[in-house]
């Protein structure tokens, strides 16, 4: 009993770990990050309840992509496709805002770093995966056909040889590089929406003191000095709701009239899809201290801030992300 016992506390130790990275893989491909760790779940139960089949003809790393890519397209079949707000509509003027929620599958969802980014050596191949993360990205993947969606993912982002790719999707290699070139030409019709950002990771001086000058605008609800540091053309997002709004003086604006409850607020870093974001707490309406009301996921790019991607959803995103029920009054 002891020697089985070892036996398969040994498969799980090898197969969790490859748990981060093929979340990551679930993730790009979903666009959700629950349905991405449903999707690596029954990856690693399938993998664990065929491990005496597995005869070692391919790694297996190999081997257990293979099984969540089937997963994935599995669950792809489905048809839903996610989106930003961005994606679905123009933007809305402050004069016409309005919060309409639609469904949660809708929305593309953000993600902890932690879950999705494994830790690598290699500075330039840990900024490929951050940037593969970010929300804009994930949001251009959505416009490919799920097949196209693997075969790019698994090429252009980690870097896996055509002969690969062909195997694991059991195709040919001419097929595997048609499919790349027909993703890659979708991707540049969509280049505009997912133009990369300042990387999160490391963060330089100069965009530090940006995240740091934006909390302090933004809990001391300084529309002046947070007007100073967006973009002119910034946009603000908040899943549920379809609106979004774009350019500093209509975020101002909607600050300070639907949303003037989030005066008052705190800031706590944290991070989300390879760039900055913090869990923003309300003051609490029924007594001291504060309560969840968005995981915020922010775009840098040239010194300022170009986007505040606000998600409400609280009860789903702050357990996800680690985060607490409540802040005492005395929060800093």
């Amino acid at each position: 009993m002891s020697d089985l016992t070892a036996t398969a506390t040994d498969i799980d130790s090898r197969l969790e770990g490859h748990r981060v990275e093929l979340t990551g893989y679930c993730y790009r491909m979903l666009g959700s990050a629950f349905e991405a760790e449903d999707a690596v779940q029954d990856t690693l139960v399938r993998a664990w309840r065929s491990f005496d089949k597995f005869e070692g003809r391919s790694s297996l790393r190999s081997w257990l992509y293979r099984i969540a890519t089937n997963v994935c397209l599995d669950m792809l079949n489905a048809g839903n496709k996610r989106a930003r707000p961005v994606d679905l509509s123009g933007p809305t003027p402050l004069a016409q805002a309005a919060l309409n929620p639609l469904p949660e599958n809708t929305w593309l969802e953000p993600m902890p770093d932690g879950r999705i980014l494994p830790s690598v050596a290699d500075p330039a191949e840990a900024a490929v995966a951050r940037e593969s993360v970010r929300l804009a990205f994930v949001a251009a993947l959505q416009h490919l056909p799920p097949k196209q969606r693997a075969v790019l993912i698994l090429r252009e982002v980690l870097a896996w040889k055509a002969a690969e790719v062909a195997e694991l999707l059991d195709t040919s290699v001419a097929s595997v590089n048609s499919a790349l070139q027909r993703a890659r030409a979708t991707l540049t019709d969509h280049q505009d929406s997912s133009a990369p950002g300042d990387a999160a990771d490391p963060l330089d001086e100069e965009q530090r003191k940006l995240l740091e000058r934006y909390v302090a605008a933004f809990e001391g609800y300084d529309m002046k000095a947070l007007t100073a540091l967006l973009h002119e053309d910034a946009v603000m997002t908040m899943p549920p709701f379809d609106l979004w709004l774009q350019g500093h003086d209509d975020i101002a604006g909607f600050m300070t009239s639907i949303g003037a409850s989030c005066e008052g607020s705190r800031l706590i870093a944290t991070s989300a899809n390879g760039t900055p974001a913090f869990a923003h707490y309300k003051p609490n309406p029924d007594g001291p201290g504060f309560v969840p009301w968005a995981v915020q996921v922010i775009d840098i790019s040239d010194g300022a801030i170009t986007g505040m991607h606000c998600f409400l959803d609280t009860p789903r995103w702050f357990p996800l992300f680690g985060l607490p029920d409540h802040l005492d009054a005395d929060a800093a």
